[in-house]
């Protein structure tokens, strides 16, 4: 699991005084950019990937009051060519602000499409997977 501290800024705020509903996807991105980048970027040193689906579900609002959030990102299953997410926000008092499930592909930059994932990349999954399931 990649875990990522957020500082709730000013201008998250909406006219309600709460975080705006579209600024969380732009926290669970921040978290799930970084651990793709920790888990598949090591092979090669970067990888390319787009997101194909996000559903998330709104668990508690966020103010600037709330200060930092934790936000994590672990993988929870992959496929031929894609991977799928779980991640949460998570106030500073243990509770859930948003639960969300991401599914992204792994891009070919030259070609500007998507493509399988690579041995290497499987490998790498699976081994995060067998490492969740140890750690649980």
């Amino acid at each position: 699991m990649h875990e990522t501290r957020i500082r709730i800024r000013w201008r998250d705020m909406d006219a309600y005084g709460h975080v705006n509903n579209g600024v969380y996807l732009t926290y669970l991105e921040e978290c799930r950019d970084a651990w793709a980048q920790a888990l598949l970027g090591a092979a090669d040193g970067g990888w390319d990937f787009v997101l194909a689906h996000i559903g998330i579900d709104y668990r508690n609002q966020l103010t600037q009051a709330d200060g930092e959030i934790l936000v994590r990102c672990r993988l929870a299953s992959f496929g031929r060519s894609s991977v799928r997410t779980r991640e949460e926000i998570v106030k500073a008092d243990g509770a859930i602000a948003a639960e969300a499930e991401a599914v992204v592909v792994p891009r070919d930059p030259d070609a500007d499409r998507s493509r399988p994932l690579t041995q290497r990349e499987r490998e790498l999954l699976q081994a995060e997977l067998d490492r969740d399931v140890r750690e649980r």
